[in-house]
């Protein structure tokens, strides 16, 4: 009764805006983050009360089966985030801007951003780097499009930080990142994901800022965490660094349940009578959406 009631008051809350999220750090409200790709996990994660929903460019690694996010395309985000989309009612819908599509030029990032907001649904635009992406942020909140920054380990320049690393140790690192999240704030990004960076250097820079810090791998300090959906539930066994906790074990679960399917179907358990109809049967109205496949 009481998951009943926590999900029906979720649904009944007026949805999280770029306000919010910033009103969430001043009342000292942890701001609770997860990704997702698809309508369905979209409306789960909605339902569990999930603050911000981000379609991240991790879906070229999660969904693509790809090394890096560096292959992800606009076209690509814009169809997942308009499937995230369908799923979500009170949270606040966040979408990465993948690579290239920032860095070019400055009409062509905002060209980009608008369509992610006007064909993806995105209630606010997430982009990588610091302070020399001001211009752009301004640009953007002047013409309405809320910007969330990401500093730290930002995996689209995976390749120029030598791999996966924890940013931010040496005093001149820590001290550039503090700066690029300051200059950010000033420019007018409402939010800040910290990633892979020591805890000491997330508790500075989410002291130092007026926005609140959304931390990955960067310790307990910041004002919220995301996680990919798919880590935090256990769905890739192979995959386990350091800052992810696992909340279920469903990989193994959705091998064990295929497995009994296949069973049943191979021994000719399944389908049984109460799965399929008869002529003598009285004919059922079809659902809405029909048999699906």
């Amino acid at each position: 009764m009481a998951q009943q009631a926590g999900k029906a008051a979720a649904r009944a809350e007026a949805p999280i805006t770029a306000p919010t999220l910033c009103q969430m750090k001043r009342d000292g409200r942890p701001i609770v983050a997860v990704t997702a790709y698809d309508a369905t996990f979209a409306r789960l994660l909605d339902e569990a009360g999930v603050d911000v929903v981000l379609v991240g460019d991790s879906l070229g690694m999660v969904i693509k089966g790809e090394e890096d996010t560096l292959s992800v395309t606009l076209d690509e985000t814009i169809y997942h985030a308009r499937a995230v989309r369908r799923g979500v009612r009170r949270a606040h819908l966040v979408v990465d801007m993948p690579f290239m599509t920032y860095q070019v030029s400055l009409a062509e990032s905002v060209r980009n951003a608008g369509r992610l907001v006007q064909e993806g649904g995105a209630a606010g635009v997430k982009l990588e780097g610091g302070r020399r992406h001001g211009e752009l942020v301004a640009r953007l909140t002047e013409i309405g499009i809320p910007v969330m920054g990401h500093l730290g380990l930002t995996p689209q320049s995976v390749r120029a930080l030598g791999g996966y690393r924890v940013q931010g140790r040496a005093p001149a690192a820590a001290q550039a990142l503090l700066d690029d999240a300051l200059a950010l704030q000033q420019a007018g990004v409402y939010a800040l994901v910290l990633e892979a960076v020591p805890r000491e250097l997330a508790r500075e820079v989410t002291a130092a800022l007026e926005i609140p810090t959304i931390g990955i791998g960067a310790g307990p300090d910041c004002d919220g965490q995301v996680l990919v959906l798919y880590d935090l539930l256990g769905l890739d066994p192979r995959f386990q660094p350091r800052f992810v906790k696992r909340f279920a074990q469903l990989g193994e679960q959705v091998v064990s349940a295929v497995g009994r399917y296949g069973a049943e179907v191979r021994a000719r358990r399944f389908p049984a009578a109460e799965h399929g109809w008869s002529r003598a049967a009285a004919p059922r109205p079809r659902t809405r959406r029909g048999p699906r496949a």
